[in-house]
């Protein structure tokens, strides 16, 4: 609703030609914790870009509420099958895990709250969260550190200070043992995710476990992409995703696969898993993981986004964190502390699994043997 216009361009398209007339395209992004406003800007035009950020968070006019509220319905559908029901597998594991919590309810939200909140409920929401003390402007680039402090000053400066709700932090209340979600869609493949419950960002473990993600699925020496592509041709792809919040996070593995491989594929997945339970990495595999992740963190140096989501949300949420000091973490990784990593989170009482396509009746019950011999209780619905 922000993009909708603001006392100085009343119309989306004129905001939109603002922000284009100085280099920008303007975006934003929201998460579970907040919500991120981006845009690149010619680094001659910083006064520009700062005044109309400000304007779009001081003074938006919330125009056509009605046409937006399409739009985001559209959106959410996109996670919906014709039967209205959910088919994103990340939804699907964040009920699993975070079941009775807010984690558990898509960012988007649901068709119900979409329908019915009001433009009343939008300008509640803007005062009372929209302020200086919930706000960080991040500026990263070809710029000189005084500039963009007087931009900034000069668009944000006159913002009055308003008081902030209190957090009531809500930690989500450990589930009791594994579960498991299906649902029956068309398509060619079954969209297959394995999520275990992880703790938050602020984890001694946050580390050895970034590496075991490299370890099982960043690139294709990886031992995931091995084992399931390279050497019994089961998926085009697979992926490991670590998502962390302030106290809880998770450690999420996915791929699609055809009806007809998805035992095989599942079971070899839990196999692979669980090795790195079973032993130790060898240092040579865990040099290979950390240089591969240095070089990246050194890569992202070079993107003046990457720099200001780093700093801009580290300051946001309270986890300000320089790249050395990542560089520094990593290298400190042992295979004892992966082995502790794969041994603690890497088990049934933690996992959410969700399973969405066209799979086979016969294959159900199969697929959650596999993961009862994980080890633990596991529940289906």
């Amino acid at each position: 609703m922000l993009f909708r216009g603001v006392e100085e361009y009343p119309t989306s398209v004129q905001l939109e030609r603002a922000f284009e007339a100085i280099g920008g395209n303007v975006n934003a992004s929201t998460d579970a914790e907040s919500t991120c406003y981006h845009s690149r800007l010619h680094p001659d035009h910083l006064r520009q870009g700062a005044a109309l950020f400000a304007a779009m968070l001081r003074r938006p006019l919330l125009n056509d509420l009605e046409t937006e509220r399409r739009i985001i319905i559209e959106e959410a559908l996109e996670d919906q099958n014709e039967k209205g029901e959910e088919i994103s597998t990340d939804n699907l594991v964040a009920r699993l895990l975070w079941q009775g919590h807010p984690l558990a309810v898509p960012t988007i939200g649901r068709r119900e709250t979409i329908d019915r909140f009001s433009r009343k409920d939008l300008e509640d929401f803007h005062r009372r969260f929209y302020v200086p003390e919930n706000t960080v402007v991040a500026v990263s680039g070809r710029i000189r550190h005084e500039e963009a402090v007087a931009a900034v000053e000069e668009a944000f400066g006159s913002w009055s200070a308003r008081e902030l709700p209190a957090p009531q932090p809500q930690a989500p209340k450990p589930t009791e043992g594994g579960r498991s979600l299906w649902v029956r869609d068309s398509g060619s493949q079954v969209n297959v995710q394995l999520a275990f419950r992880v703790p938050g960002r602020h984890d001694a473990m946050n580390m050895p476990l970034r590496v075991l993600r490299a370890i099982l699925a960043w690139g294709g020496a990886s031992r995931l992409m091995l084992r399931l592509r390279e050497e019994l041709g089961l998926v085009y792809g697979v992926e490991a995703n670590l998502v962390l919040y302030g106290d809880c996070g998770s450690f999420n593995i996915e791929m699609a696969v055809a009806p007809a491989n998805l035992v095989q594929t599942v079971s070899e997945v839990l196999q692979v898993v669980s090795r790195l339970r079973a032993a130790p990495v060898e240092a040579e595999e865990l040099a290979a993981a950390v240089r591969g992740y240095r070089y990246e963190l050194e890569f992202s140096r070079d993107y003046a986004d990457a720099m200001a989501m780093r700093f801009g949300w580290g300051e946001l949420v309270g986890y300000v964190r320089e790249v050395a000091e990542d560089l520094r973490d990593l290298d400190a990784v042992t295979p004892a502390q992966l082995q502790a990593a794969a041994e603690e989170f890497f088990v049934v009482e933690r996992l959410g699994a969700a399973f969405v396509g066209p799979y086979r009746d016969t294959d159900r019950p199969a697929v959650e043997e596999s993961l009862q011999d994980f080890g633990g209780d596991l529940r289906s619905t």
